[in-house]
């Protein structure tokens, strides 16, 4: 895990310190809203409905126990005492009064986070794979180059300003676990054919009110040219990004006026005009940071767990858990445990404090103090013995947290919705409470299978509800909520926009029509099939009959 060193340290602070003179003015009366957003802004803290939200940055989604009992002692002592984790792997807070940002900035730069590039028109908080370091899948441990991008775009003078918000993820596995072909520019490690590493570089990927898969610009790009690259791609966009509208903004909307092979042309000719030795990361500087991410210090093990096996034998909740919620590790003798933040009923993406520190103490006992938020909005922890499972499932389950739903029904994404947010048209947290409810039964669930359901509360898709396998959208309807459907989306390494469905649902009809989808599912399936896998092969026709047809 990477350690801050001294001018990351003093660059959160001085922009700590900044903003607390910048708060104390506002508040005094010298800064209008006006003048205070942008600042604020930069600085993740947002006005919603209720209270303002400050985001703060995990960095490619990692946290050590310190830093996750940090973030448990804000919510207690700032906010509601919980915290939300969201599809971009950081955490917000729904409830803070603006006189007490300054104190949070400070106490959250004592464990080395921030709120910084947050929010605003700049390179957001890259994202990766929640495996990372851990799977034998990769081909390089792409959190090094999460961290690269990191360094390289913090208030990177040129970016800090883009025409609109801008996301970066990278994958290092055949399986994308990033949702990669959905971001601004998402990167994918490979092996070349004469084995040297690269990047496939798409670009142009998005959501919101046009979505789009972002494709391929570049098949491998030599690992050592990547910030020369990047910086490419951005000065293209800045030059000649839409500023004039807002909607058209993304580079999503540029590649696609242009066309892939001409933004990529003009992202070549720029490429042209760097200087590598000025732009690109000396390998001396790329071993450093390397450095930071050796393995821990694993045990030698056998690859089964005698003591694991009984206990699955013995406990058939502890089975069900191992089946859903633990994945293979590269390291014989440890396993990938995956928390489920998603228990049917609860608000998807919510963590207590007590369920934090819960986490934290779990991590620091028995995987290296190390934990993972995953663009799902769940937790992981990376490394654990396969003969610790049975403890860390009796605290996962004292914690309320041992939910083995990974994947299944009830794992749903779910933006803040209406309950908070001043953009959205509909709640969201309701609408997944009911259908998790609904799907309950651990049986059914397994039963159904893979199923991956987004639901965002407004167009701007903060749910990725275009590539859920079912996407759920609200509208407004004359003042009424409404939830439009589509179906065969994927943001997985087979990304694909869903097809709207057909016209908007009342609240009350949306649960049941999910029932009805499943219900088709379950007829029509072949033996192996998820439904994704049912819903290409059928397509749409027999799920739009169950749902606007049959239903009456």
């Amino acid at each position: 895990m990477y350690r801050y060193d001294a001018l990351d340290k003093e660059i959160v602070a001085d922009r700590a310190a900044e903003f607390r003179h910048q708060v104390a003015r506002r508040l005094a009366g010298e800064l209008t809203e006006d003048q205070f957003k942008p600042l604020r802004l930069m600085n993740g803290l947002y006005l919603q409905l209720h209270a303002y939200m400050l985001r703060v940055a995990i960095p490619y989604g990692t946290l050590n126990a310190a830093q996750l009992r940090k973030l448990a002692w804000i919510s207690r002592a700032y906010d509601k005492g919980y915290g939300h984790f969201t599809t971009r792997t950081n955490i917000q807070f729904h409830w803070i009064k603006l006189g007490d940002t300054p104190d949070i900035l400070d106490a959250l730069a004592e464990v080395d986070l921030h709120a910084i590039q947050t929010s605003g028109n700049c390179i957001r908080n890259t994202t990766t794979d929640p495996r990372a370091g851990a799977t034998a899948e990769e081909v390089d441990d792409p959190r090094v180059w999460a961290e690269v991008i990191r360094q390289w775009s913090t208030l990177h003078p040129e970016f800090s300003f883009l025409p609109r918000k801008f996301k970066i993820a990278v994958t290092a596995s055949a399986k994308d676990r990033t949702a990669a072909r959905t971001h601004d520019i998402g990167l994918a490690l490979r092996r070349g054919r004469d084995g040297s590493l690269g990047f496939e570089v798409m670009v142009g990927g998005g959501m919101g009110r046009t979505p789009y898969i972002g494709p391929t610009i570049k098949e491998h790009l030599p690992v050592g040219r990547l910030l020369s690259y990047l910086e490419a791609v951005l000065r293209v966009y800045n030059r000649r990004g839409r500023r004039d509208n807002s909607y058209k903004a993304r580079i999503k909307i540029l590649v696609a006026a242009l066309g892939a092979e001409e933004f990529g042309r003009q992202v070549e000719a720029e490429w042209l005009q760097i200087d590598p030795a000025l732009t690109d990361l000396p390998d001396t500087e790329l071993a450093r940071i390397r450095g930071y991410f050796t393995p821990p210090g694993f045990a030698v093990l056998p690859r089964v767990s005698a003591a694991f096996e009984a206990a699955k034998a013995a406990d058939p909740a502890l089975a069900r858990f191992a089946r859903n919620n633990v994945h293979a590790h590269k390291q014989p003798g440890y396993g990938i445990v995956d928390i489920s933040l998603k228990a049917p009923g609860e608000t998807p993406g919510d963590a207590s404090a007590e369920q934090m520190e819960a986490v934290a103490d779990l991590a620091e006992r028995y995987g290296f103090g190390e934990i993972r938020v995953t663009h799902e909005q769940n937790l992981v922890l990376p490394h654990v013995k396969l003969d610790d499972l049975a403890a860390v499932f009796a605290g996962l389950k004292t914690a309320g947290l041992a939910s083995a739903n990974i994947n299944l029904v009830s794992d749903i994404i779910a933006c803040p919705g209406l309950d908070y947010c001043a953009l959205a048209n509909a709640r969201a947290i309701p609408i997944a409470q009911d259908i998790a409810l609904r799907f309950a039964d651990p049986d059914l669930a397994e039963d159904i299978g893979e199923l991956k359901i987004k639901i965002s509360g407004c167009i701007n898709a903060c749910g990725h509800h275009h590539v859920g396998h079912i996407g759920i959208l609200g509208v407004d309807k004359k003042g009424e909520e409404y939830y439009q459907l589509t179906l065969g989306g994927s943001g997985a390494e087979d990304a694909e926009v869903g097809k709207i469905l057909g016209p908007a649902l009342p609240a009350d009809r949306v649960t049941s029509a999910i029932d009805d989808l499943i219900g088709v599912y379950r007829r029509e399936r072949l033996p192996g099939e998820r439904f994704l896998d049912t819903y290409r092969r059928t397509g749409v026709a027999p799920f739009k009959e169950a749902v606007y047809v049959a239903a009456h």
